[in-house]
């Protein structure tokens, strides 16, 4: 036993560790780590009543995670994109599920109705993820893919309700369809109620007595209290949880819940996929191969159609929209969910053996997705994606005389040097990836024009030239692209002066002695203005603070010449 344990957090370990580094979802490297050490392969444990147990803990704890997150002002003020764009993607990619579906199974119209919605779902956990890797959350594609992932999270009430309905039975309560969409609006508003009436009060007394183990068992009780209430109305456990999440959403105290059950609901939600993976059964899907495949390749094409033709119907630009497709096209953890709960709720909407095939596709499609992204990147980098369409599109009225600035990179910084050589009324040129900063940019009479700032070519068509160009300011927020950026330039125009931006010391020195004339560290000049203000207030007087902020510059900046050892 003691041996067993330790190889398996040892595989889980290295996976995690290897998946980081790929920027893979950690979950999968859970899943993975139960593939291999289940009785499959290592064999290493046997899927008992204990692992089942857990698993069932960690669903709870996922679903009250996402309900957590699902805070009801938050939705309103984002009801247009997530009420729109996310129901209009759910229901096109059951639109074009369903007939497929329904085609070449036998199951009933109703199993494939619900097939249709699990698929739908997409993996919020990997796909955040991705997002906040790429720094492309606060982009309006980041923002356009997270409102559907919320859309699609909060679709969990009904469908989770409906599963009785879905697969032919009915509750104890005796609902329809329609008794169940209203009850899941009430199961809603109950939740304001609840939070402002009850949960806030308790949870007050119990922060008064400034316990860590009390708060963590009021936690802890409410999700449990409202997993077992669902329970009794022979609605799914998670829905309880998920409720307890939005209930605690909406009290002041969320950031605390969070932070407080954090590790443990990792924990449970990692044994959740650790239980799956065990579950697995490797030798049926050898033997199913061809259909696994076949399966993962339609659902990864017809639900990217899918959206992809969603995204552009709403006028989001091309390369936007095949970016938000592919990003979604994969199954979920939701899908798992809802395929556990049916196992363990003893509901055969659809033949078990299918159930494992389905678990398998959803599996792989997560694992596919940064695969697939790495490929479009490279294509769009190549120039062979959307470049030449987006950029005829937004860069109209090209500048006719070469600047004398090009300005990489049109976030804070690069506005403010934009508005100071406005001032002085010398010449420039912005250039930015991101569309709506470009658009934004135009609106307000700058310069400036969508390009990949790395690309040789775009810069020499935005009149990058060795003796006209008087100086370059590479002011990107990724360092990746900034080094990019200054080879290039350094390709076309050795000679010419760069001005960077970057957030440190460290990087600094990196971008010094990669060529850049001067790199200007953003910690560094924001902590001399602080203390500048400091100083200042408690009565220093100016002459000595200048005196005393140039010796500091010196002592530092001395140390981002090029050669010089760090201290």
């Amino acid at each position: 036993m003691p041996l067993s344990v330790l190889a398996f957090f040892g595989i889980a370990f290295v996976l995690v560790f290897v998946l980081r580094l790929a920027r893979v979802g950690t979950l999968l490297a859970f899943l993975f780590a139960g593939i291999l050490s289940g009785p499959y392969l290592l064999n290493l444990f046997q899927l008992t009543d204990t692992w089942t147990f857990l698993g069932e803990l960690g669903i709870m704890f996922l679903w009250f995670n996402i309900g957590l997150e699902l805070n009801i002002k938050r939705l309103w003020q984002m009801k247009h994109t997530i009420f729109g764009f996310g129901a209009a993607q759910v229901l096109m990619v059951v639109a074009v599920l369903f007939p497929v579906l329904f085609g070449l199974t036998s199951w009933t119209i109703m199993g494939c109705v619900m097939v249709a919605l699990i698929l739908a779902m997409s993996s919020a956990s990997e796909d955040l993820q991705l997002l906040a890797d790429r720094n492309e959350l606060s982009t309006n594609m980041g923002r356009q893919t997270f409102s559907i992932l919320l859309f699609q999270d909060l679709l969990a009430i009904p469908l989770l309700a409906m599963l009785p309905v879905l697969a032919g039975k009915s509750f104890n309560l005796g609902a329809t369809v329609i008794d169940v969409l209203v009850m899941s609006v009430g199961l809603v508003l109950g939740v304001m109620i609840v939070a402002r009436l009850i949960l806030n009060p308790v949870m007050r007394m119990v922060a008064r007595l400034r316990s860590k183990e009390a708060f963590l068992l009021a936690i802890m009780l409410n999700i449990i209290v409202w997993a077992v209430v669902m329970d009794m109305f022979g609605l799914p456990p998670a829905l309880g949880a998920f409720l307890g999440g939005m209930l605690m959403s909406e009290t002041i105290y969320r950031h605390q819940i969070r932070a407080e059950i954090g590790p443990y609901a990792m924990l449970f939600i990692a044994l959740f996929f650790v239980s799956l993976g065990m579950g697995l059964n490797i030798p049926f899907l050898v033997d199913n191969w061809l259909i696994v495949a076949m399966g993962l390749m339609g659902l990864v094409f017809l639900k990217f159609a899918a959206i992809y033709i969603v995204a552009r119907v709403r006028g989001v630009l091309s390369q936007d929209a095949a970016m938000i497709a592919l990003i979604l096209a994969q199954g979920g953890e939701f899908g798992l969910l809802i395929l556990q709960t049916m196992k363990n709720s003893g509901i055969e909407a659809i033949p078990v053996l299918h159930e494992e095939i389905l678990t398998a596709i959803i599996i792989l499609s997560m694992i596919a997705t940064p695969i697939l992204l790495a490929i479009y990147d490279r294509l769009q980098k190549s120039g062979r994606l959307f470049s030449h369409w987006r950029q005829k599109q937004v860069n109209k009225n090209l500048p006719q005389q070469k600047p004398d600035v090009i300005i990489c990179g049109f976030g804070r910084v690069g506005q403010i040097v934009a508005q100071m050589l406005d001032a002085e009324n010398i010449s420039y040129v912005a250039l930015d990836l991101n569309v709506d900063a470009v658009m934004i940019g135009r609106d307000r009479g700058y310069n400036v024009y969508y390009g990949d700032t790395s690309s040789e070519t775009v810069l020499r068509d935005f009149g990058l030239a060795p003796r006209k160009t008087r100086a370059v300011v590479v002011a990107l927020d990724n360092s990746t692209t900034a080094h990019n950026t200054v080879r290039s330039v350094h390709s076309i125009a050795p000679r010419v002066k760069i001005f960077a931006r970057a957030r440190n010391l460290a990087e600094s020195r990196e971008l010094v002695a990669r060529g850049v004339t001067e790199a200007q560290p953003e910690t560094i000049e924001s902590s001399f203005r602080l203390a500048y203000g400091v100083l200042e207030n408690v009565g220093v007087s100016e002459r000595k603070i200048e005196a005393l902020l140039q010796e500091m510059r010196a002592n530092n900046y001395a140390r981002v010449a090029p050669g010089e050892e760090k201290k």
